[in-house]
């Protein structure tokens, strides 16, 4: 017999209609989750972590993560369709950083949870 699995079968209706109401809608859920997606890569966190101390150019992020600057082009496109990084240009350069402090602060959790494992 399984240890972490109830041994018999009482669901707490009110418990659970509780809960059930205070849960985000779908869509935000849907959001979210797909958030966490494009943080489940470990290059698309190195890139994440060093936007979050300064702005950088492509050039500089290939170099960071040692890849080809188009490899890194597509790991941030991904990123900025999930809102997650935004560019600007400067002449010929084209600069990268956080989209907002929500992606920072989400990166630095997510560290000191996993410090703690």
């Amino acid at each position: 017999m399984e240890k972490d699995v109830c041994q018999v079968s009482c669901v707490n209706r009110a418990l659970v209609e509780r809960v059930i109401s205070g849960l985000p809608s779908e869509t935000l859920l849907q959001g979210a989750a797909e958030i966490f997606k494009m943080l489940a890569d470990p290059n698309r966190l190195r890139l994440l972590h060093a936007l979050a101390k300064e702005e950088m150019c492509v050039c500089d992020l290939s170099e960071l993560v040692a890849t080809s600057a188009s490899a890194v082009s597509h790991q941030l496109r991904l990123l900025r369709t999930a809102r997650l990084v935004k560019y600007r240009r400067a002449g010929k350069m084209v600069y990268y950083r956080l989209d907002d402090q929500h992606i920072g602060r989400l990166l630095q959790e997510g560290l000191r949870h996993a410090e703690e494992n």
